[in-house]
Order: C-alpha cells, then structure tokens, then sequence
C-alpha cells in the first residue's frame, strides 16, 4: 500500500527471487528489514492497546516522517484513521490539539510538522522503540537526512508482472 509520494522502483518478481536466493547482501539486508518490520508491527499492536489516540498519531505521523524527505505529508483524515484503527473524527479531534500547541500545521490532505522535538516529546515510547531497531538493524540506510536514521526505508519497489 503506498501511503505517501515518494520514489519508487519497479523490477521482475523473479530477479528479485534470483538474487535474494544467491544468499548475498540483498538476501541480509531484506531479512534486517523484514525483523525491523515484525518490531515495528508488534509494538504498533501494544501501543494500540495501552496509549491514547494522541500518542498513537505523534508516533505514527514521526514514522511516517522519517521515511520520507522533508516535513510535510500529503495524507487524508480517511488514510491515517484507517492505519490507526480508529475513527476519521478522532484523527480530526488529535489533528487539531496538536495544530493548537504548535506542532502541527494541518490542513486538508497536508501536515506539515512544525516542531519535530515537541512531537517527540509528546510521542509514546513506541516511537524510540521502533526507530532505535530500524537504526541497529539498517544504520546504512538513511533515505531522509536525519541524523541516525536508519528508518527511510520504505520507498516502493514493485515486483509484480511487467
């Protein structure tokens, strides 16, 4: 699912097949991500269950960030209520304290963060959970500028039919 704008490959499914299958780098670097996946799917499933709507959007809203370049993201209410699990009213509801202490700008389809610590701050655990496994396990990928941030991965790549 693409969330956001972004650069995106496209490639046959078997010569990526191929080369995971020679057991080299590619294999190593899919496998480092798919176990920073499993972590960021997990406490995603704990930070649902044990923290409020306004935690959950600061974190969601800094993974997205930090997989793409810049500080705006081009996303609907519909779009970040449906990655949460909750109601578009609620996002709406989130979306506006946040904009109220000067974090946020939003306005329709765009947010643009305004103050990155303050998110931080305001931000569950879960957000440094997630982004510390992406950083130890991909420290090389750093697809958005930020300082240690292993976590831009998330570009698109298509390996579908041709």
């Amino acid at each position: 699912m693409v969330q956001s704008a972004g650069i995106g490959f496209r490639l046959p499914a078997q010569l990526l097949k191929d080369e995971f299958n020679r057991a080299g780098p590619l294999m190593h670097l899919l496998l480092r991500y798919t176990q920073a996946l499993i972590t960021q799917m997990s406490q995603t499933a704990v930070c649902n269950r044990h923290h409020s709507l306004d935690q959950q959007l600061c974190r969601w809203l800094l993974l997205s960030l930090d997989r793409l370049q810049g500080s705006e993201l081009v996303m609907t209410q519909e779009l970040i209520a449906n990655m949460l699990g909750v109601r578009r009213e609620g996002v709406t509801e989130s979306a506006l304290k946040l904009q109220a202490a000067g974090l946020i700008r939003y306005a329709r389809g765009h947010i643009t963060v305004l103050d990155r610590p303050g998110l931080e701050a305001r931000s569950c655990e879960c957000y440094a959970v997630v982004k510390k496994e992406y950083d130890r396990l991909l420290p090389l990928l750093n697809l958005t500028g930020s300082p240690a941030g292993a976590a831009g991965v998330g570009n698109a790549v298509w390996a579908g039919p041709q």
